[in-house]
């Protein structure tokens, strides 16, 4: 019996998302089946405990359509939050499961960690995996959002005026209405310890990447992606792009609801968003850090050893065709040394233009434009939509 074939290496069972307490919790009530299915039944249930009872209660309370400065329904924030961030949230599980855990599959695969080290490396992941099952972290994410959570949200609300979950009183006081105690003490309570779990996940992440980078790796200099071979981990930060979106859609819809009910305008906001896109980009881009060392020792010693075959080959080069060394009759036209000369600098171009960063700049690029993406809708509040349709159409026409 071939037991490689039934029992599945460290490397093929890790996972940032399979395990933990709410993960159990999920399979026992058959909202989750393993690894990470079930996705569309997870994201209905979280909506109606989350977003439903606002809208029942906001209606029984008369204050879902109006009577007030922001009734239920034209709260952007809240359904921005509920209805998008969530769901981005919960659905990103898959795609964080399918592509981390090929990433690291890469990286047996690939040679990048060699078999001198796989003891190693199986701990790297051991213990990672350990601390992810940790029901004393979960536990602590839920006291923090109950507690240190509310209390940020309760003093920094982001509306100064009458609202459906909360009137300001004689003091200038927020008093909660009914919906209002469901919303901060439920659906909010709900929504940050989602969020919180996903920056933990983002933080074993940081730990195993950290742990990896202080192997000796076996990069090679030479690799077509510029990267020594670490490309593919570079790319995996695309895994993350639901919490991203998630983050910026909540931000953006805090924006949008100041510029609705406030009356503010969006360029007062520049400065913010372009803080937060960063702020962003760099929480997901920060573990490639990691690798710059590993990347620059392996340059250095690339170009070490691709100099020395350089040098050689050249030499022999030249002896061979400049002085009159080959053998007699033997054609330059067609040569094959002609070509081989060709393909050694076109590798030397390739050592050159290695990064010490595994990440490309087209990459950069189209995560910056994925995690500014909701905040484009924004700029309706600047340009009617009826009039940002036609300048389009005319450019097109």
């Amino acid at each position: 019996m071939n037991t490689n074939a039934s029992t599945p290496t460290p490397a093929e069972d890790f996972s940032l998302v399979h395990g933990g307490p709410l993960y159990q919790l999920c399979l026992r009530m058959r909202l989750l089946r393993a690894p990470v299915d079930l996705v569309e039944r997870r994201i209905i249930v979280f909506t109606v405990v989350t977003w439903l009872p606002l809208l029942v209660l906001s209606i029984v309370s008369g204050t879902a359509f109006g009577g007030l400065k922001v009734p239920f329904l034209v709260d952007l924030q809240v359904h921005t939050r509920f209805l998008l961030a969530l769901p981005m949230l919960i659905g990103a599980e898959v795609l964080v499961y399918q592509r981390i855990r090929a990433t690291v599959r890469q990286l047996i695969d690939r040679g990048i960690v060699g078999p001198d080290e796989r003891s190693r490396f199986d701990e790297i992941i051991a213990s990672t995996m350990r601390l992810r099952n940790s029901v004393a972290v979960e536990v602590a994410l839920i006291v923090f959002s109950a507690t240190f959570g509310y209390w940020f949200w309760r003093e920094n609300m982001a509306l100064g005026v009458n609202t459906w979950y909360a009137t300001i009183g004689p003091a200038a006081d927020n008093n909660l209405t009914l919906a209002g105690y469901w919303y901060a003490f439920v659906s909010l309570n709900l929504f940050r310890f989602v969020l919180l779990r996903w920056y933990f996940r983002l933080i074993l992440w940081y730990i195993f990447l950290w742990r990896l980078s202080r192997l000796p790796l076996r990069l090679n200099s030479l690799h077509p992606d510029r990267a020594g071979g670490l490309g593919f981990i570079g790319n995996s930060v695309f895994a993350f792009t639901p919490v991203l979106l998630a983050q910026a859609t909540v931000l953006s819809g805090a924006i949008g609801d100041r510029i609705w009910h406030e009356g503010m305008k969006l360029p007062a906001f520049q400065m913010e968003i372009a803080g937060e896109v960063a702020l962003l980009m760099a929480v997901i881009l920060a573990p490639l850090t990691f690798f710059i060392l590993p990347l620059v020792r392996g340059k250095r010693a690339g170009s070490r050893e691709y100099g020395l075959l350089a040098m050689q080959y050249v030499e022999d080069f030249r002896e061979k065709w400049l002085r009159g060394t080959r053998t007699d009759g033997e054609p330059l036209v067609g040569s094959a040394d002609i070509q081989s000369l060709a393909d050694l600098a076109g590798g030397h171009d390739v050592l050159r233009e290695m990064r010490i960063l595994p990440l490309s700049r087209q990459s950069f690029i189209t995560l910056a434009v994925v995690v500014a993406l909701p905040y484009l809708p924004l700029t309706l509040t600047m340009i009617p939509f009826e009039e940002m349709v036609s300048r389009i159409l005319t450019k097109l026409l």
